[in-house]
């Protein structure tokens, strides 16, 4: 895998990365660390699609627990979860 900065990026695009093999995936990154994967799309698009989307959901999950964990709230039960769901579910109705 290559980095390039996100900076040379958006400077200079296609040439950035020139460098980099056919096939090869490049991250990106900026002053703030690693941002942005570019994959490369070999054979069925669709196949790699999905690839791509459960990444990126494993990724969203990982931030939600990370989150939960700060705040305080990964030891929840689930009677703890049903009803703050139903407080905001009820809170919702209301409004409208």
């Amino acid at each position: 895998m290559r980095q390039v900065s996100l900076r040379e990026f958006r400077t200079r695009g296609a040439k950035a990365l020139a460098a980099v093999p056919a096939g090869e995936t490049v991250l990106l990154s900026g002053q703030q660390g690693p941002a942005y994967f570019l994959v490369p799309v070999l054979g069925d698009v669709s196949l790699e699609e999905r690839e791509l989307r459960r990444a990126m959901a494993k990724a969203s999950l990982r931030e939600s627990w990370r989150i939960a964990e700060a705040s305080g709230l990964s030891g929840m039960g689930e009677e703890e979860i049903d009803r703050e769901v139903e407080q905001v579910r009820t809170t919702r109705r209301r409004r409208k």
